[in-house]
């Protein structure tokens, strides 16, 4: 099996040593992706504005495969406090059509850079 490495100048660098995407046959792997501004390298502030900067990197990652959000088929989200996931649902419902991904939402004590919000997703290219 060939694995591509997939990057995107719009989305940010990989800060550590994994790339920001692997594709392996017609199946594309997203790193995590943390509210990073790709220009600046800098967190965007504020919960909702972090979650709209990650979809967008995500976003960005996606297309560089091939790709878009309709091609997601696993998206797993990360969040520092879970009293924000219904404010994820509304901004997800601005990127996804139904069918939805499959989904996990789960509460972590602390993300990279003091983050509020990271994703990883699985894309299927058809």
């Amino acid at each position: 099996m060939t694995k591509t490495v997939i990057t995107s100048d719009k989305a940010p660098a990989a800060i550590g040593t994994y790339s920001q995407a692997i594709k392996a046959g017609n199946t594309v792997y997203m790193s995590g992706q943390i509210p990073l501004d790709p220009q600046t390298m800098e967190l965007v502030e504020g919960f909702e504005a972090q979650t709209v900067q990650v979809f967008e990197n995500l976003k960005s990652v996606a297309e560089a495969a091939g790709g878009s959000f309709k091609d997601i088929v696993k998206l797993n989200i990360f969040l520092t406090d879970l009293s924000h996931f219904a404010k994820v649902n509304e901004i997800m419902g601005k990127y996804f059509e139904q069918p939805y991904p499959a989904r996990a939402a789960i509460g972590v004590a602390a993300l990279p850079k003091g983050a509020q919000v990271e994703m990883d997703a699985i894309l299927v290219i058809e």
